[in-house]
């Protein structure tokens, strides 16, 4: 069994191999090597097997070719550039969101053995004038450019499967969080900044009010819900190998509570609310009444509580505990 992770050097992707190396097996046979694959090369976790780091561009075919190795069981592909970015630079997010999956699917074509491939879509497919609650059977009605890029990909991953080219499944993302770390170019980054800062005693802007509601899902449930997903079989797929990835609805101002709850008033009182234009603008045609039921029937998860979520920080990436001074 033999597993690459395309954008390792991610987050997300950093957390999927160190999960993967903890539990030594995937889709019931040992895992045999790791490749973990970025524009720099990622950094290694310990593992009871060989782990290599490669720098893969997967806007260069050339590239792509060289690093996708003969062999590779199931693939992993969280790489992309985000939403606000995307939205700032069409080309970059064509070359790498749609133009750069293209180029994956079409290794996994020329590799021949149709390799278990896990797809990081977004919920940024759905928005515009479409009913609620937005299920699986919604139609995709992207109103930013990375949510088009993700919706191309999605229907090129259904195809890619339908003809036996690739075993795809993609998932579409809530906003994780908390992230720790530097925030990304993502308009949603704030959706953890304004959680990760104040519980480290640094200030926040937040450029929405706290009645904005979202969909979001914490670090932990996500990896757990990548591997789960590889180890879907495909006849459990049905036609469409694209679903929502379960998460929950809270607002702004809920989830503030929430850390309150654990942590105490201190940190909520570094948070300064700023409108932000631009980035109202992206997140205002994001839906947020969304459900996930065929993931859940399938054996994905979602958080029980946002509380639940800042724990979680505190106990993975802040392990001192809140600074509330």
């Amino acid at each position: 069994m033999k597993v690459l992770i395309l954008g390792a050097g991610g987050f997300i992707g950093g957390r999927l191999a160190r999960a993967l190396a903890r539990r030594g097996t995937l889709r019931g046979r040992p895992i045999t090597g790791l490749a973990l694959a970025d524009l720099a090369p990622p950094p290694v976790p310990e593992a009871p097997f060989p782990v290599e780091s490669l720098k893969i561009d997967i806007a260069d075919p050339a590239s792509v070719a060289a690093g996708i190795a003969p062999g590779t069981d199931v693939i992993f592909h969280l790489a992309a550039v985000v939403s606000a970015h995307a939205e700032e630079d069409l080309d970059a997010g064509m070359a790498v969101n749609m133009a750069g999956s293209l180029t994956v699917f079409e290794r996994c074509r020329a590799l021949g053995t149709c390799p278990v491939l896990v797809f990081a879509s977004s919920i940024a497919v759905f928005g515009g004038a479409v009913p609620d609650p937005v299920t699986d059977a919604s139609f995709l009605n992207p109103q930013t450019s990375y949510g088009t890029q993700k919706a191309v990909a999605e229907l090129l991953l259904n195809d890619y499967s339908r003809r036996g080219l690739v075993d795809g499944r993609g998932l579409r993302l809530p906003s994780i969080s908390v992230r720790p770390g530097r925030p990304n170019r993502a308009a949603s980054a704030f959706m953890s900044g304004i959680f990760r800062e104040p519980l480290s005693g640094q200030e926040a802007i937040c450029p929405v009010g706290p009645d904005f509601a979202h969909y979001y899902l914490g670090p932990r449930r996500c990896v757990a819900n990548l591997i789960r997903a590889a180890e879907l079989e495909a006849a459990a797929l049905g036609q469409n190998r694209c679903m929502t990835m379960p998460g929950r609805r809270w607002t702004i101002g809920q989830m503030i509570a929430a850390m309150t709850e654990v942590a105490g008033p201190a940190p909520a009182r570094l948070i300064r609310w700023e409108p932000q234009p631009e980035i109202q603008l992206i997140v205002s045609g994001w839906r947020d009444d969304i459900r996930a039921d065929r993931a859940l029937a399938l054996g994905l998860t979602a958080d029980d509580s946002f509380a639940d979520n800042i724990r979680q920080f505190l106990e993975d990436d802040l392990p001192g505990g809140p600074v509330l001074s």
